[in-house]
């Protein structure tokens, strides 16, 4: 598979803690530089139908940002419907999720766009089933991955034990984003510079709490020159 400079693979400390609002933010942050840019979610869970077509917000929010259109069955290869745990789901619909699709899919994806992020579902361990997890997919995609740390309370530990998943998995770090969850959390910034001091990667951003609307905004405060 093509090594390519500015693909990243991005996951979180936890499910909703705005892994596709940074995304979005990254792709829009790469187009300004004059990339073209394509935002990946091979593995959705929570789907409903608009006209006759399986629509998903993240992925909806993903094919906005992006500068480069490409085929639905190449963003998400897997679009469920139940919005659940994606190895339960995909039980429950008799799906059978392969990171082999998953990595043709970003190979065709790497043909229409200079840069292409790949969003992982939930955190970086979540079973697809009984076999693997988002883990087996990082690794069979072999990108650097950009880690965005919900802060909220607990934040500092889900950080700390992400890093350590990513680089047992022999995958590298290259770079995380503070995006705040919780906008009345207690020692804010002491906890931003606790991280600080613990990640071996650059923070890209402190990302303020921003409405889902404002991703040209957010795009703003990322420091793509930091990236390792």
């Amino acid at each position: 598979m093509q090594n390519r400079k500015n693909d990243y693979f991005i996951t979180g400390t936890d499910t909703e803690i705005g892994k596709t609002f940074t995304t979005s933010a990254l792709l829009r942050a790469f187009a300004k530089q004059g990339n073209s840019t394509l935002g990946l979610k091979p593995i959705a869970s929570g789907a409903e139908e608009i006209d006759g077509v399986l629509h998903n917000e993240d992925v909806d929010s993903l094919v906005a940002a992006s500068s480069v259109k490409a085929p639905q069955e190449i963003v998400v290869p897997y679009l469920m419907r139940t919005p659940a745990a994606p190895h339960i789901v995909a039980a429950v619909e008799n799906v059978k999720m392969d990171v082999q699709h998953i990595a043709s899919c970003y190979q065709q994806a790497q043909q229409l766009a200079d840069v292409v992020l790949v969003e992982g579902v939930g955190g970086f361990c979540v079973p697809l089933d009984d076999e693997t997890s988002t883990v087996d997919l990082a690794q069979r995609l072999a990108l650097p991955v950009i880690l965005v740390v919900g802060m909220r309370l607990g934040c500092i530990n889900h950080a700390l034990l992400t890093a350590q998943a990513i680089n047992a998995s022999g995958l590298r770090l290259a770079g995380w984003v503070a995006n705040t969850v919780d906008t009345d959390m207690k020692f804010f910034e002491e906890n931003v510079q606790a991280l600080k001091q613990r990640l071996d990667a650059p923070c890209l951003a402190v990302m303020p709490r921003l409405a889902v609307n404002e991703i040209e905004q957010a795009s703003q405060y990322l420091d793509l020159n930091l990236l390792k």
